[in-house]
């Protein structure tokens, strides 16, 4: 099967000529809801999902990223079931995580909160082989810190010590900004969300999937970061969109 390109078809066709624990990575954010008439075509997940599980390398991971819209005045937990299907069909649920968006837009409504994050659900098969912790700053690196401790009677006391750590992993919470350019595609990931998950689940040529590849974010994280990839994409207009986007990439890594 052709690497480093993206497959103008549904994701189905794409899977069924992948061998099996042929993928290390999925990177991807599904249609959802309401939305699941994409461009005039269906999203069958429980298919996906299982054909997922099968392409998957053992120890590999599938990150979904994913919403619930709001129908009827209640949020329909779509995303949990999906979740739930994931793991009965033989997925872990490694970490659910969250994407706090920090420039959401504001929320029309007078009931309720503005709604300004999606689940990242972390989904591994079997236990996760790779897992690139992304760091940062310590606010009191190098800082003596007063901290708490027991004796041994239990009684409370103090102590002071010196943080010598200057990174800490993050946490799962991560607060990423709405990306501001679309390419003409309405819903694009974070470029910094895609870089994040590919540094964290892959390693350099390992090959990342993306079964809803939009506007190619996912191709070009990987691109950048020495990560073959395959995308598939049912949109022949998204598709045009991504080659565009991505030939002065590819062109600078030789990837044609």
């Amino acid at each position: 099967m052709e690497l480093n390109k993206i497959h103008n078809e549904n994701c189905l066709d794409t899977m069924s000529r992948m061998l099996d624990d042929f993928v290390d990575l999925t990177v991807t954010s599904p249609p959802y809801d309401n939305l699941r008439e994409y461009k005039g075509y269906s999203f069958d997940f429980e298919n996906i999902a299982k054909e997922l599980y099968r392409v998957t390398k053992e120890g590999g991971v599938v990150v979904w990223v994913v919403n619930d819209a709001t129908i009827n005045g209640s949020e329909t937990a779509t995303s949990f079931k999906q979740a739930l299907y994931f793991k009965e069909i033989g997925f872990k649920l490694h970490d659910t995580m969250i994407w706090h968006k920090t420039n959401a837009m504001p929320n029309i409504s007078k009931k309720r909160y503005t709604p300004s994050f999606e689940y990242m659900f972390i989904f591994s098969k079997g236990q996760p082989k790779v897992c690139n912790r992304i760091t940062e700053n310590c606010k009191y690196a190098g800082k003596t810190i007063q901290t708490y401790t027991t004796n041994k009677e239990s009684i409370m006391g103090y102590k002071n010590r010196k943080e010598t750590k200057k990174v800490k992993p993050l946490h799962n919470i991560w607060s990423i900004k709405v990306f501001g350019t679309n390419y003409g595609h309405p819903a694009i990931f974070p470029e910094k969300l895609a870089k994040d998950h590919i540094i964290s689940w892959s390693n350099e040529n390992d090959l990342v999937y993306d079964c809803f590849m939009g506007s190619g974010t996912t191709a070009k994280m990987c691109i950048l970061n020495n990560r073959k990839y395959i995308g598939s994409e049912i949109s022949k207009e998204y598709v045009d969109i991504a080659n565009k986007r991505l030939i002065k990439y590819k062109t600078q890594n030789k990837l044609f």
